[in-house]
């Protein structure tokens, strides 16, 4: 993989003081934006040099966020959307999960550029409207990217795929796709360390750590990243990168990857009845050991209920790096009995259309998740009590109950560290590990708190039983 130092010019340089002593006004006066009149009573700011408008009601307990939607809507037309509007609608019909969908903002803003992000963040600040930022609207709970009687930042618009002039680095910005990303760089035979599900947002997933099909050969999706444009609490556009030293708290507006060589690969996912659950289980815990023998491989494990399938079912997705079927690592997953089988060679973008396929939108979702030490015992109890749990929900309509399994190995760890470490403060000692998703889906709000209680009991036995054996 060829490497070349990223260089991103910044947009504009504000001084970053203390909150203290800062000045929002002067602050969104240094991008043309002029809002003294907020403090004297005006309904929105203006465009430097022009006045005000007051067409706005009268001042209540929304007035932050109407002059701070109100004013996005005058600086920047078109790109705010306000409940009951069409572009609304479609702004609500963006996120994966309906828990997500069903907050309402004050508004949508799309910003265009990171200028827009800055004016957005300081016109928050000086209005104390919250905000929260949308890459891909992947997330399951509510207010992770949506935030209710704020402004909802959706980075849509902010979708540059662009490479640098030796193709050793990617622009990527935060309003992308997965999707998008890989299809842009695949004409030039190239890729970037990312995602596995097609509609998944860059921002959220690489801020997230962001596990890939690479992870073995490179780490995650966040240990790739050799720049980030950010915007500060101050409405400063800064580069972050491993040569700066920078704590304060960051929105990032765009990034820049390392590149790698893009060819196709093998993959797909293969079921196998549960009476197979024994046999796959010590495949896992063999994976995990095994996996440095061969860093192409990449493996998840899921046990789901379909009903439609005559009940408990297990999936294994299998992933190389390389376009050759069935390697060796994933021979006990080949040898035991299993009913379908997608697994083909096929480029990444097709692979992560797969993977999307398996991840329906407009339902109520939750992620729960846990890190544990790899044993078998813990995993065959782990498995045992999910059923268990589970089978007291299975009336719930449209239940898709999974419990997902993934080896974050050895060669991950490894890799985590090659650029500086990363914020999950892991270690190549203290590898393998297993993560665990508790990832369920179901119909309708009136059963919320018995499928969040069952994943919270999930949770709290798997994980107290670990401790028991030092194994959590």
């Amino acid at each position: 993989m060829r490497v070349l130092p990223a260089l991103l010019d910044i947009v504009a340089a504000l001084p970053i003081r203390s909150c203290e002593d800062f000045d929002t006004v002067a602050a969104l006066a240094n991008y043309g934006v002029n809002a003294s009149n907020f403090v004297t009573g005006g309904s929105r700011a203006s465009i430097a040099g022009s006045p005000a408008e007051n067409d706005l009601a009268a001042r209540d307990e929304n007035s932050g966020c109407k002059y701070a939607c109100g004013t996005l809507s005058l600086l920047c037309h078109g790109n705010t959307a306000f409940p009951k509007s069409p572009a609304y609608h479609l702004e609500e019909a963006g996120f994966w999960s309906a828990v997500q969908a069903e907050v309402e903002p004050y508004c949508f803003f799309e910003p265009e550029d990171s200028v827009a992000v800055a004016v957005t963040i300081l016109l928050s600040r000086l209005t104390k409207c919250p905000f929260a930022v949308k890459s891909g609207g992947h997330a399951a709970f509510a207010n992770a990217s949506n935030i209710g009687g704020g402004i909802t930042i959706n980075m849509a618009k902010m979708n540059e795929v662009k490479l640098s002039e030796d193709e050793s680095v990617a622009k990527v910005g935060p309003g992308n796709t997965w999707y998008d990303v890989y299809t842009a760089l695949e004409d030039r035979n190239l890729t970037v360390v990312g995602g596995r599900v097609a509609d998944i947002g860059v921002g959220g997933l690489t801020l997230g750590g962001g596990v890939s099909f690479f992870s073995g050969l490179y780490g995650w999706a966040c240990d790739n990243v050799k720049n980030y444009q950010v915007v500060t609490a101050q409405g400063a556009i800064i580069d972050v990168n491993h040569d700066s030293h920078f704590d304060d708290l960051l929105l990032r507006s765009s990034r820049r990857w390392e590149q790698l060589w893009s060819r196709m690969m093998w993959g797909g996912s293969r079921a196998y009845p549960i009476n197979e659950t024994d046999t796959i289980l010590n495949a896992l815990v063999d994976y995990a050991y095994d996996a440095s023998s061969d860093p192409d491989a990449a493996l998840i494990v899921a046990f789901t209920y379909a009903e439609q399938s005559g009940g408990y079912l297990i999936a294994a997705d299998l992933e190389y790096a390389k376009p050759e079927a069935n390697p060796p690592i994933f021979d006990a997953f080949h040898n035991a009995s299993y009913t379908s089988d997608t697994t083909k060679i096929v480029s990444l973008p097709d692979l992560t259309l797969e993977f999307n396929s398996s991840n329906p939108g407009g339902l109520r979702e939750t992620y729960w998740t846990a890190t544990y030490r790899v044993d078998l015992d813990l995993l065959q109890y782990m498995v045992a009590e999910y059923q268990v749990q589970t089978n007291t929900i299975l009336d719930v309509a449209g239940l898709g109950p999974s419990f997902v399994l993934q080896i974050i190995t050895t060669d991950e760890l490894k890799n985590m560290a090659r650029n500086g470490g990363n914020p999950l403060g892991l270690s190549e000692e203290e590898g393998p590990l297993l993560l665990l998703n508790i990832a369920f889906w179901w119909n309708d709000a009136a059963d919320d708190e018995r499928v969040l209680q069952t994943c919270q009991t999930i949770l709290d036995n798997t994980v107290t039983y670990a401790a028991e054996r030092e194994l959590a």
